[in-house]
């Protein structure tokens, strides 16, 4: 099989571009951004939730995204992230981009989009893209170094074989993300009617005092939690067997471990983390804030000082509790002290910020009501898991000849 070798530039649809620099700016509504946080988390870039910012028609038109783009990382803290590619597919509605990420538009009748970020996602592409990065603190590449890449890909016809065969993996990923997502909103929408909305079961005959439920109480975080503190400061070592969750493994409510790193140092008992312990990132203009509860069980496991974990103590439910931190994110993240690029949250604001507690019994029938669907959604997850293992294994056999191309 004989494939082409053509510099990356020949393909363009037009010059790459660089987004526009509002990744600081975010407001409740207006246009979706993506951030470098969107290609840390996903390989497609579609109907996401992710912050919004106020553009300009003119903004909007430099910066918008359409079907088929390609999407690399400009510069990143960490070198991972720099030269990072997603694919731009099913978009819903105009979503632009922010200054950290390149976009390049292809002539789409040459090449096909998803088989080319296939093959940026191969080691040959991959390896290609790495000899790029330069920078010490802050990796990056360049638009000027990106267009001089020389890609390999075979006719058309070929092209689409192997993207529908790396697709077919992707697709049952995608949907599984779908059902987790419903699975997640449901649970959050019943905790809103119940302790929120107060339309909890028996509401119709509960007397309400001060606002409350009779029974209820506001109380501090501190005062429902048997421990919260910040994680360690890791000593990094890509032998050791501890993992080190960071802040970007926490988003949309989840803690993924695939950017999580090893250290070596000893870490205290109690700060290891265990299955429902909440992690808050605690660090950053953008990150601090993100609060997720971590579900799986996994042992030796810690989080680096920039996250903070709350257990939640035995007076609490802790799906109950979990769900609690979660939907305060909003006001998490607001507790942040210091200036715009060191942002803090201690442990004692953290811990002062109130909640409402119901009775135990509600708590507990809440916990009962989400445990089969959080069980439902860590199984998917671990589908997921398999699936991307499946297709990473396939991903490079496919493009260096060693499988077959299906007819």
């Amino acid at each position: 099989m004989s494939w082409q070798s053509i510099r990356f530039e020949e393909l363009y649809a037009e010059p790459s571009r660089n987004g526009v620099y509002k990744s600081k700016e975010f407001h409740g509504s207006g246009t979706k951004m993506v951030n470098m946080g969107e290609l840390f988390g996903y390989e497609f870039i579609s109907d996401q939730e992710m912050k919004r910012v106020q553009l300009t028609d003119a903004e909007l038109k430099k910066s918008g995204l359409q079907e088929g783009d390609l999407l690399f990382g400009r510069r990143s803290l960490v070198e991972a992230g720099a030269g990072k590619c997603s694919l731009v597919t099913n978009i819903q509605e105009p979503t632009a981009f922010e200054s950290s990420i390149i976009r390049v538009r292809l002539d789409k009748g040459e090449i096909l989009p998803r088989f080319l970020y296939y093959w940026f996602r191969s080691p040959l592409g991959r390896g290609r893209v790495y000899a790029i990065v330069s920078g010490v603190n802050v990796k990056g590449i360049k638009g000027s170094d990106l267009k001089n890449i020389e890609v390999e890909f075979p006719d058309l016809p070929t092209q689409e074989r192997i993207a529908g065969v790396l697709s077919a993996y992707d697709d049952l990923i995608e949907n599984n993300r779908r059902r987790i997502a419903f699975l997640e909103k449901a649970a959050r929408l019943l905790y809103r009617e119940w302790f929120v909305h107060f339309r909890f079961p028996g509401s119709e005959t509960t007397k309400f005092v001060d606002g409350l439920p009779e029974g209820w109480e506001r109380r501090k975080v501190m005062e429902v939690s048997e421990y919260l503190s910040r994680g360690i400061t890791p000593k990094y070592d890509p032998e050791a067997k501890c993992i080190v969750i960071n802040q970007k493994c926490i988003r949309d409510n989840r803690v993924t471990l695939h950017l999580a790193r090893k250290q070596s140092k000893l870490v205290p008992a109690v700060k290891h983390v265990r299955r429902l312990d909440v992690l808050v990132n605690s660090t950053g203009k953008g990150t601090l804030g993100r609060v997720a509860q971590f579900h799986a069980e996994c042992s030796n496991l810690t989080v680096d000082s920039h996250v903070s974990i709350v257990r939640a103590s035995e007076a609490v439910n802790p799906l109950w509790f979990g769900t609690t931190m979660i939907d305060k994110e909003a006001l998490i993240e607001t507790l942040g002290r210091g200036s715009t690029s060191q942002t803090e949250l201690s442990k004692e604001d953290l811990g002062r910020m109130e909640i409402t507690v119901p009775h135990i019994s509600l708590q507990i029938q809440f916990g009962e009501k989400v445990a089969a669907s959080r069980a439902q959604v860590e199984q998917l997850l671990l589908q997921n898991d398999k699936l991307a293992k499946a297709r990473d294994l396939l991903l490079p056999r496919l493009m260096d000849g060693r499988l077959p191309i299906p007819e």
